[in-house]
């Protein structure tokens, strides 16, 4: 007696399902399945179920990038302003707060797109994360300079000796005393060029976006920062990745046909 094999070699490129039987169940309506069935993420489903799952896979277009992005920066402001208000307030610049600022943008962005992602989306959370984060660092550095100039002001009124007037001084004016010095003239001091206001705003963007590397001066403190930073921008990456979605079939509910040959 001898078998023959129809096809002795194995299939690595396709993937093969036996026969369902009459009493499998759909995994997603929980009903009989039919003459046709498909496999959605390898689960079970109906002709009915697989078909819909089709209809309802998102469809990625220029509109959906753009409302996605919209949400992104919606989620970086959010993100920007819980950053520098916690660095304003408390006065301690806590870099864990990257890691809340990358899943707000990650998650406004799936909101936008209704779960879809892919590469560009998450090009986008990278570029939105990092500007964010490093962008607080300019509100931030306001505040400081706006409480120290307070803090200067408020030292040199209380330290100011009080004036003093001597009773046995005339008031009368002297006519010995020299004349006094004759103010400069505006047209003396050559006019110091002003800083246009996109010109100002460019340099306190370019020194934002530059504020995480400029923190290396303190070497520890700057590597964990820009570590805990690359965490949060890492979180944002994984959360606008594609969704995985295999829909195979349809295939025809019929076990295979078994066949013995004999000699």
């Amino acid at each position: 007696m001898s078998n023959t094999l129809t096809n002795p070699t194995p299939q690595f490129g396709t993937a093969e399902y036996a026969g369902v039987t009459g009493a499998e169940r759909c995994k997603s309506c929980s009903q009989s399945i039919g003459s046709q069935y498909y496999r959605v993420n390898g689960a079970l489903t109906c002709s009915y179920c697989g078909e819909q799952a089709k209809l309802r896979a998102p469809q990625d277009s220029h509109q959906t990038f753009v409302r996605g992005l919209l949400f992104g920066i919606g989620g970086a402001v959010l993100g920007l302003i819980i950053y520098a208000g916690f660095g304003i307030i408390t006065g301690l610049m806590l870099g864990y707060i990257s890691l809340a600022v990358g899943y707000i943008v990650g998650k406004a962005i799936m909101k936008g797109t209704n779960g879809l992602g892919g590469r560009r989306y998450q090009i986008a959370a990278v570029a939105l994360t990092y500007a964010a984060v490093s962008l607080s660092a300019i509100p931030i550095g306001i505040s400081q300079i706006v409480k120290h100039r307070n803090e200067q002001k408020q030292n040199l009124v209380k330290h100011a000796p009080p004036p003093s007037i001597d009773p046995g001084e005339s008031t009368e004016p002297d006519a010995t005393a020299e004349a006094p010095l004759q103010p400069v003239t505006p047209q003396s001091v050559a006019p110091k060029p002003k800083m246009s206001i996109g010109s100002a705003i460019g340099m306190l963007t370019l020194a934002g976006l530059a504020s995480p590397f400029l923190e290396l001066q303190d070497p520890l403190h700057g590597a964990i920062g820009l570590i805990i930073l690359f965490v949060g921008i890492r979180i944002a990456w994984k959360l606008t990745a594609a969704a995985k979605l295999d829909i195979l079939g349809p295939f025809s509910n019929s076990a295979p046909a078994k066949s013995d040959a004999g000699s």
